[in-house]
């Protein structure tokens, strides 16, 4: 059984016990989240879609840690101007555990 999850502005296939690194939300580390936006839920054969949500349906995880990824550089240059930009940057994250997937 698999879930697409919608989280952050991007969207995730799940599955029971998976831990996935999404955009930072806020809570303790150890407490559960319901992520209720759920696109889609296969199970088996069976197929749900929503139009673009599936009622009802939500997924539950429990919040392992915060982080942070690692550093992107961004360099900007323009030729024979002398214009150098050296610019870093590093995205928050949340990392959580899928403990079940509900749809009704």
């Amino acid at each position: 059984m698999y879930a697409v999850i919608k989280t952050g502005g991007k969207q995730y296939r799940v599955t029971k016990g998976e831990t996935l690194k999404i955009e930072t939300i806020p809570g303790d580390e150890g407490s559960a989240v319901v992520l209720d936006e759920v696109l889609m839920v296969a199970d088996g054969d069976k197929l749900k879609v929503g139009t673009p949500l599936l009622n009802g349906a939500s997924v539950k995880a429990t919040i392992v840690s915060h982080g942070r990824g690692n550093k992107v550089r961004i360099f900007k240059m323009r030729r024979r101007k002398h214009y150098q930009k050296n610019q870093g940057h590093r995205q928050n994250f949340t990392e959580i555990r899928i403990d079940g997937i509900s749809a009704k």
